[in-house]
């Protein structure tokens, strides 16, 4: 990436007090400047094409096209912007997928403020920022004695598979929403990844699945 007077910045999260907070923050930081900010994944692909920003500051869970489709769509399309991911999940499901679709630094919304813009400065650098916890799990992936290969279910985190056998059961998002005191955006967010593992379209696929592997409650 060619050096420039500003880095020039994206903002993309779904909650409107986030974006508006960082904007206001790196606004006031030298050598930033915050091109735009969109609420969604379709609309941070779409200004990325508009005003190739040096630097996106991705949010992971978002409706529609969720942080880790919308990375691998910037890094297919513009691989010279360098993505952030700025997210508050630190789990496998999330963090490993991003950083495989090309995140370039990885940071928690604990970070304070001028961590957040150095991360920002250095990217413009070439120079990758990972949040120590995130370096940690990394290195202990890396560590891991290779395993003979798992059946899929076997790859579900133990909310997926909550979450499978609820489906086995017939349950709706809201009715799964309400039994695990959790969103109906997670939900949607944890029927997409369990789909993907186990390799079905649709949750009447994945309730067969259960069943047939003894999964079902």
């Amino acid at each position: 990436m060619a050096e420039q007077s500003l880095v020039k910045v994206l903002l993309v999260d779904d909650h409107e007090m986030v974006r508006i907070g960082l904007a206001a923050v790196l606004g006031t930081e030298e050598g930033i400047e915050v091109v735009g900010e969109a609420g969604n994944g379709n609309d941070g692909l779409r200004l990325a094409r508009e005003y190739s920003p040096d630097v996106v500051l991705m949010d992971l869970v978002m409706e529609g096209m969720d942080g880790i489709e919308t990375t691998r769509r910037i890094m297919e399309e513009m691989p010279h912007i360098r993505v952030i991911v700025l997210t508050s999940f630190l789990d496998d499901e999330k963090m490993y997928p991003v950083i495989e679709a090309g995140a370039f630094s990885y940071l928690l919304k604990t970070s304070r403020a001028s961590e957040i813009a150095d991360a920002i400065r250095a990217a413009a650098r070439g120079q990758s920022v990972l949040e120590s916890q995130v370096a940690s799990k990394m290195m202990n992936r890396f560590r891991r004695p290779p395993q003979s290969a798992a059946q899929p279910h076997e790859e579900l985190t133990d909310r997926e598979m909550e979450v499978l056998k609820l489906i086995a059961l017939g349950k709706s998002n809201q009715e799964i929403a309400d039994d695990l005191y959790i969103g109906i955006k997670t939900v949607k967010y944890h029927l997409t990844n369990l789909f993907g593992k186990l390799g079905v379209e649709d949750r009447t696929q994945a309730a067969i699945y259960a069943h047939r592997n003894g999964l079902a409650e």
